[in-house]
């Protein structure tokens, strides 16, 4: 579908079932719909081949529908020259060197969530490219990131947005550069050994400069024609604009542009918008307003994934806890391989930013740390910042938790403290662009980051590169972190404080991990906690080093000999020090 350039010209083809005519018109024939007619194939399909149109020549369809005339950008636009403009004939061969980039296993991804226009613009005059992306590649490397997501990428109105109002779901961005751009951004992503996952909205299209809107002319109820339900099933929270996910032509459509993205452009993973939206006209609670063929859709997609690329990451944005989202498609599920968890979000941002120590509830925080979907620890995507939490009337975490004085002592400590639970609890880790150095206020997409926080909050970076080296068990002590199994052993509600091993089920030194956490400002000189095992137990990260940051209070923790005598019901019991809103990592030394 759409151009398909070749040696001695280019084909074009599109699906206009309701067109009495359709011809092809561009810069390679003065823009005269008079010359290139399409012939109809049948079932809608309508395609020509022109002589001499090649890569980089505008075009657009021309349409004829009950006497009227108008013109479309194609679908399946692969550039167009921007949202409002014409459609590219793009070349789709590509350099890709020697990339043989190979996807990290699963429960070895940190990923981190990033919005092309704002995360290395020059400034707030200028947006963010996919090049100015790939320039930071060898510091998100350092950083130890082994995956980036891209907030929506494709062609939205104007320069700026989020990207979740695509106009043309086929075509990057042209601002941020378009198709090259991104492939360029993509093979040096890979050469740092940094897999790419791509944000799509298929829970609706547009609303702005939507040439799919009535595309051949024909509609219903004033809806939107052959792309879109034209009755009540439209109707979404961002228009009545919700794709026809029954119409077999528009399940390709989706399809093709899912398998598009993987195939073509080499990106390792989808990340889906609001799929509640896609099986549920409300997005819950309703069952009459339930869309099976969404549901269906979404199967077939991630079906066909894991039929032909197993290895590339399929993640929903459901946010109801909904386990048959992530259930395999043999048992009935829909065949995510991850979702986003708020079961993990809400309760530890709650007991981050609860302004009084004794109304943190442990209770909830122990709940969050422990939920798995179909028995699976990598099921969940866990964060306490992503562009939904910081933004839409939130803030940034230290933000929320001192409005107006983000770098004070407490929104440092307890965002650390928030940031040491999503790299050591079960789930695939996300941070957000800028969280690793404070950045403070609300996410918008007017504001570059501010990089100079880099460099003159290094210790914090640092932090995470350490907490992001344990996670990955790249110094070879902490495997538990990866591993399914995890156990709070200790809860204590009244002093606030939780204790969490995390095990491959192996035995062996770092084969279990323990995690200790402080939500209180207090410090313990020695507090007892159960350990797994025999021998010493040596502290490999303590959040309150002053290395990270000149105001933390740099109290000690060495590790703990374990001794023999029942505790928290392990065989071996072990006393340590905590500092104030402070997370330990201990694990055993080898023999």
């Amino acid at each position: 579908m759409g151009a398909m350039p070749h040696a001695a010209g280019t084909t074009f083809r599109v699906w206009a079932p309701h067109a009495e005519a359709v011809a092809v018109i561009g810069s390679f024939n003065d823009w005269d719909a008079s010359r290139n007619a399409l012939q109809l194939e049948g079932d809608g399909y309508w395609a020509t081949d022109v002589a001499g149109a090649e890569p980089g020549d505008e075009y657009k369809y021309h349409i004829t529908y009950q006497g009227k005339e108008f013109d479309r950008n194609d679908p399946y636009a692969r550039q167009v020259t921007h949202s409002a403009g014409s459609s590219v004939v793009h070349d789709p061969h590509f350099d890709w060197g020697n990339d043989n980039f190979q996807m990290p296993a699963w429960n070895e991804l940190v990923i981190y969530e990033l919005h092309v226009g704002t995360f290395n613009a020059p400034n707030a005059s200028h947006v963010g490219t996919f090049l100015s992306v790939a320039e930071k590649m060898p510091y998100l490397r350092d950083l130890g990131i082994n995956c980036i997501e891209l907030l929506p990428a494709t062609e939205f109105p104007g320069s700026r947005s989020w990207g979740y109002n695509p106009s043309n779901p086929f075509a990057l961005e042209s601002d941020y550069g378009g198709p090259m751009a991104f492939k360029e951004m993509v093979k040096k992503a890979h050469e740092h050994g940094i897999a790419v996952v791509l944000d799509v909205v298929y829970n609706h299209f547009g609303p702005g400069d939507l040439d799919l809107w009535q595309f051949d002319g024909w509609s219903e109820n004033d809806g939107g024609g052959i792309y879109f339900y034209n009755d009540w099933r439209a109707h979404t929270p961002w228009g009545d604009n919700r794709p026809d996910y029954g119409r077999p032509e528009v399940r390709q459509y989706i399809r093709d542009n899912a398998m598009m993205w993987l195939h073509d452009y080499r990106v390792d993973g989808l990340r889906a918008d609001a799929i509640a939206f896609v099986r549920n006209v409300h997005g819950e609670g309703d069952p009459a307003a339930d869309l099976p063929d969404g549901w269906s859709l979404m199967r077939w997609i991630n079906e066909e994934i894991d039929r032909t690329m197993p290895w590339k990451i399929t993640i929903a944005e459901d946010m109801r806890g909904n386990s048959s989202i992530t259930e395999t498609i043999e048992k009935g599920g829909q065949g995510f391989n991850s979702q986003w968890d708020n079961q993990f979000l809400n309760p530890i941002v709650r007991a981050l930013t609860t302004p009084e120590d004794t109304d943190r509830d442990m209770h909830a925080v122990a709940e969050a740390l422990t939920v798995s979907y179909n028995g699976d620890a990598f099921r969940r995507v866990i964060y306490t910042e992503s562009h939904d939490e910081v933004a839409n009337g939130k803030a940034r975490l230290p933000e929320e938790i001192m409005p107006g004085d983000a770098a004070h002592w407490f929104p440092k400590k307890r965002a650390t403290l928030g940031a040491a639970l999503v790299l050591t609890a079960p789930g695939i880790p996300m941070l957000f662009q800028g969280q690793e150095f404070l950045a403070d206020g609300a996410f918008v997409d007017t504001e570059p980051l501010d990089w100079e926080r880099a460099e003159t909050r290094a210790g914090l970076v640092h932090l995470y590169r350490d907490l992001i080296a344990l996670r990955r068990n790249i110094r070879g002590n902490s495997a538990g972190l990866g591993g399914q199994h995890t156990h709070v052993f200790h809860l204590n509600n009244a002093n606030k404080l939780v204790a969490f091993a995390r095990s491959t089920g192996q035995e062996g030194p770092g084969e279990t991990t323990v995690v200790v956490a402080n939500f209180a400002n207090k410090v313990y000189e020695g507090y007892t906690i159960g350990l797994p095992g025999p021998g010493h137990w040596q502290v490999r990260f303590n959040s309150d080093w002053q290395g990270y940051d000149g105001e933390f209070g740099d109290f000690e923790s060495f590790g703990t000999e374990a001794i023999k005598g029942e505790y928290d019901g392990f065989k071996w019991h072990g006393t340590i020090g905590i500092a104030p809103y402070a997370v330990l990592i201990l694990s055993q030394e080898q023999h």
